[in-house]
């Protein structure tokens, strides 16, 4: 290789890659300076001007490198810690993080109607005087929390899906009813309903805009100035969507005689406006649109495989024109693009693990929309039917839950993807539960066993005419076309519940879309065992013994924090002593001498009193303890500190 265009050679310098941080390259510079400027510069004392620029050169290559490791360990989940970046990878993923999750719970609405005569001795309810609490009326919880109603609640339907209890009212004397007590069940969901509106003029590909509050739950609707209504889709290439509308002859004439046992009907439907949602790191939801801005026909725009050769319109082929690939843009193709209108978007934010109120906790209305569109009643008893509606919460709301940490985003995200978007096997159904929209219910425990069945010996045998069932039961073999999962929930205080029907229901239709043809889905309560922890210790001599304890104590909560506890998760006691025995001034641990024939250092014991908020289910806990190791029971069950503040008992039995 000439030099500048001389005869001279330059010679080939060797450089060293392997050396990244500050030392390593100050020592390669020095080496190179010695091995190819020999006579130029041989000073490097550490005072001389020389090794200035050398360190420098040094520190330079350290910070660069530290940043290039750092800018690339955050494009990898299991190692990224900024949020924005946890955010954009789980989503290219396909999960969506939870900004916060609304506590869901089913009501309970009743309503008193006049009695109207069928003959001399029958009454029936006149529901001519029965309406419609609509969906945007809201409940307000004793606590201050408001709840949203989510689909209408008629009072003149009632199908085996949407049944309506019916009870007569007796007056004081006599056994004619003067009115009929009707109650109907609805779903509602915690938070505040919002709306916003946004201004588009001229279309831009992708537009965005971002909702003002912040943990954004659901989308409800959005719809422009001319009463488009836009969808909202995982991606922007899905162009359907399913959409429920009701059973009438206007909609299906054929399907409208089954109006009374199926009230609406799923229809799938094309979207040419949609949208995405995306979850940002101030908390706050993005919607996305589509890029197709122009109005002509996508034909016009890109040229369609089956016709390019043939003539189309006054002769032209086309085969001699040229087309921009970026055209494919502006097609239908990704959605229509807004653009001179306004869209107002409807949605709901807030939620928390408060926000799942107790029983019985939710017995009054923020705001009641009821409608009734009968003509010609009486407005009095009119107003007197709307006043007597009563709400009730007859089960606890759970599902609530806070904005997922960055921890929790990364190992959901993680085993989302590896689901592939189909649950086969067992971990695909326990993320697609821990996936379950927000709107629906939070799960916070999940469990999943194959069924058992019990297998039967002999057979069927004809004899003289006659049926004889020869067969016997016999042991237990597994199911393979059914699995039974364990889920259980938190409540107001972040303890472990049973979920209520509607959560369990909801999950059983959400599977649904993702499971085996062939797998049936039993959904069933998990078991909780409670428990109290007793310990005793000997603390260092010129150690405050109440600080101490209190130390240990801390430990112990830690411990048995419930975010960390699975169903079938055993207790291994000596991991438990060597978390309290690092405590500082713990000199060691002492068995307690009451009830403790296995002469364990930590004795764990069984709280059951439902009287006292416990579960009920009782355990055998020196049965279960085998090597020090506490085993969970054969039915899927979860160990629980349910009351760590008055469930430790720690004793200092002396110093040393």
């Amino acid at each position: 290789m000439s030099d500048y265009g001389t005869n001279k050679k330059t010679l080939s310098k060797e450089v060293n890659y392997l050396g990244r941080d500050f030392t390593d390259i100050r020592e390669n510079l020095i080496e190179f300076a010695k091995s190819y400027f020999p006579n130029q510069y041989n000073d490097f004392n550490e005072a001389s001007p020389g090794m200035m620029f050398v360190e420098m050169a040094a520190y330079v290559g350290d910070v660069l490198n530290y940043y290039v490791d750092n800018q690339f360990r955050e494009t990898l989940i299991q190692f990224a810690e900024e949020r924005k970046n946890v955010l954009s990878i789980a989503q290219s993923y396909g999960y969506k993080p939870r900004l916060a999750s609304p506590a869901i719970v089913e009501m309970t609405f009743s309503i008193d109607v006049p009695a109207v005569a069928i003959d001399a001795n029958n009454y029936k309810p006149n529901l001519d005087f029965a309406g419609k609490i609509e969906s945007n009326s809201t409940l307000v919880a004793n606590n201050g929390t408001e709840f949203t109603l989510l689909d209408d609640v008629d009072f003149k339907v009632s199908s085996s899906l949407d049944n309506m209890e019916v009870k007569a009212l007796q007056p004081t004397s006599g056994n004619i009813p003067t009115n009929f007590r009707l109650t109907k069940k609805g779903m509602a969901q915690s938070g505040v309903r919002e709306e916003e509106e946004f201004t588009f003029t001229s279309a831009k590909e992708f537009d965005k805009i971002i909702l003002s509050n912040d943990k954004v739950t659901s989308i409800v609707e959005v719809t422009d100035s001319e009463n488009n209504k836009f969808y909202e889709v995982p991606f922007l290439a899905q162009d359907t969507v399913f959409e429920d509308e009701e059973n009438s002859t206007l909609n299906d004439p054929a399907l409208a005689e089954f109006k009374t046992d199926t009230p609406y009907l799923l229809k799938l439907i094309k979207a040419s406006r949609r949208f995405t949602t995306r979850a940002r790191d101030d908390n706050r939801m993005e919607l996305r649109f589509g890029s197709g801005i122009s109005d002509n026909a996508d034909e016009e725009i890109i040229p369609n495989p089956d016709n390019v050769g043939s003539r189309l319109g006054l002769g032209v082929s086309r085969l001699d024109e040229s087309f921009d690939p970026s055209n494919f843009l502006k097609t239908r193709t990704f959605g229509l693009a807004s653009s001179n209108t306004t869209l107002t978007v409807s949605y709901n934010y807030g939620g928390a693990v408060e926000h799942n109120v107790s029983t019985n906790s939710i017995t009054s209305f923020n705001r009641l929309t009821y409608t009734n569109t009968t003509q010609g009643l009486s407005a009095t008893t009119l107003a007197a039917v709307k006043a007597s509606i009563t709400p009730i919460n007859e089960e606890p709301a759970s599902g609530g839950a806070s904005t997922e940490t960055i921890t929790e985003i990364k190992q959901n995200a993680s085993a989302y993807f590896n689901a592939q978007n189909r649950a086969v096997t067992k971990a695909d159904y326990i993320t697609r539960v821990y996936s379950l929209p927000q709107k629906y219910g939070n799960v916070a425990k999940a469990f999943i066993v194959q069924d058992e069945q019990l297998e039967q010996n002999g057979q069927l045998v004809i004899n003289d005419g006659l049926v004889v069932d020869t067969r016997s039961q016999g042991t237990e073999v597994k199911n393979p076309l059914a699995l039974n999962m364990y889920l259980l929930g938190y409540d107001a205080s972040k303890s472990l519940v049973r979920l209520n029907r509607a959560v369990k229901q909801n999950v059983k239709t959400y599977l649904s879309q993702y499971r085996l043809l062939t797998d049936a889905i039993n959904i069933k309560d998990g078991y909780i065992i409670n428990f109290g922890v007793k310990y005793n210790i000997v603390t260092k001599r010129g150690y405050n013994k109440n600080d101490v304890l209190f130390r240990t104590i801390q430990k112990v909560k830690e411990f048995f924090q419930v975010e960390k506890w699975q169903m079938n998760q055993p207790i291994i006691l000596s991991d438990l002593a060597y978390q309290i025995s690092t405590c500082e001034g713990v000199v060691s641990l002492v068995p307690p001498a009451e009830n403790n024939p296995n002469n364990e250092l930590i004795l764990i014991e069984n709280k059951f009193e439902t009287g006292l908020g416990y579960s009920g289910n009782t355990y055998d806990m020196l049965s279960a303890t085998k090597d020090g190791i506490i085993y969970p029971s054969l039915d899927p069950s979860i160990f629980e500190l349910k009351n760590p503040n008055s469930d430790i008992e720690g004793r200092v039995v002396g110093d040393r």
